[in-house]
């Protein structure tokens, strides 16, 4: 990420330096994931929808450790996997929203809310701005090469509500939580990077 573009990178620190967390991730671009990847303080296990997993970026992106998910349902095995990850300590990438879109956090998913609830793991915001700007001239698909492309970092947080409650009514209260938080971040994160 560093040889193709600058990113600069603000709050890394919040991310705690060890157990687990989980990074939201905003996604406006291909490139966000593996922005995060690159400048993360810690190796990032990204739930990646299986389409992605194709040729020679099937075992890539399996042997740096991320999780393949089946978006068309419920897939218990990414599920499972997910939850080890954060089990074993590690730090799991969410996009919460679940695709590419505005990136403006307007529409979460309930994974999120039962990964953080599930595992009592906090989660740490994370603004990626500037992706999804300008195009490329040599490659039209990517940002321009050597851009900016600014990773914020938010303060971690609890999802549940000290309860440890997993009903679909305390899963529900959590997204609309972590919704507030996630758009309170991302606002907070346009205001120091000027973008």
């Amino acid at each position: 990420m560093y040889g193709l573009w600058k990113p600069r990178v603000l709050g890394a620190w919040r991310v705690p330096a060890a157990g687990p967390c989980i990074l939201a991730v905003n996604h406006t671009h291909n490139i966000d994931g593996p922005m995060v990847m690159g400048t993360a303080p810690r190796p990032v296990h990204f739930l990646i929808k299986k389409e992605a997993f194709v040729g020679p970026l099937d075992p890539f992106l399996q042997g740096i450790g991320q999780l393949k998910v089946d978006r068309t349902g419920a897939d218990r095995t990414a599920i499972t996997a997910a939850l080890e990850v954060l089990r074993q300590g590690g730090v799991l990438g969410i996009f919460p929203e679940g695709t590419r879109g505005e990136g403006d956090f307007a529409s979460l998913r309930a994974g999120l809310a039962y990964f953080a609830v599930r595992s009592g793991a906090p989660i740490v915001p994370v603004a990626v701005l500037g992706s999804a700007e300008r195009r490329g001239r040599l490659i039209r698909g990517l940002p321009p090469l050597r851009s900016r492309v600014d990773v914020v970092f938010g303060e971690p947080f609890q999802a549940g509500d000290g309860s440890g409650r997993r009903t679909r009514k305390a899963l529900d209260e959590a997204t609309v939580r972590i919704q507030q938080r996630l758009s309170a971040h991302l606002a907070d994160a346009r205001r120091s990077t000027g973008r």
